[in-house]
């Protein structure tokens, strides 16, 4: 794995945010929603990684008194199955344990077997089912979540 670094992120990483989210969400979220959450979402904290060429990935956390939840988490095809997404969900869990986090959530497409793995390896379960949560095809939504008091 080569240098890389993990830092909050900033109106000016958007550009670079949407090339990540257009390569990696049927339906991706636009500049305006981007925007909103790091000028206006007091509960939004988003982190980027990247090397010596650019932002390759990026996390989203709602942090709302002691829960945190991932609003999205995405990395560039050309950089999957390295280990970044997992570095970088590492750290972003890092960081809300750090501002008081006892549970964490998200959700995932059923489909997507491989963030799940990845998710339960920092030890997220399934705890219900968002029927038809996915806009572009009608998906369903796995709810996972972690406690983290049940880990101490």
């Amino acid at each position: 794995m080569e240098t890389v670094s993990i830092r909050e992120m900033t109106a000016d990483d958007i550009d670079q945010v949407l090339q990540i989210e257009e390569a990696s969400f049927a339906v991706p979220w636009k500049r305006e929603a981007f925007a909103g959450e790091i000028e206006q979402n007091e509960y939004a904290e988003y982190y980027v990684i990247e090397d010596g060429n650019g932002i390759f990935g990026y996390c989203g956390l709602w942090m709302i008194i002691d829960e945190a939840h991932i609003t999205n988490i995405a990395i560039l095809p050309s950089h999957r199955g390295k280990g970044y997404g997992a570095l970088l969900f590492g750290r972003v869990i890092e960081q809300a344990v750090k501002r008081g986090a006892i549970m964490l959530s998200l959700e995932v497409r059923v489909s997507n077997t491989g963030a799940q793995h990845m998710y339960r390896k920092f030890g997220l379960v399934p705890g219900g089912i968002r029927k038809h949560y996915y806009t572009d095809n009608g998906e369903d939504a796995l709810v996972m979540w972690v406690n983290f008091h049940d880990q101490r």
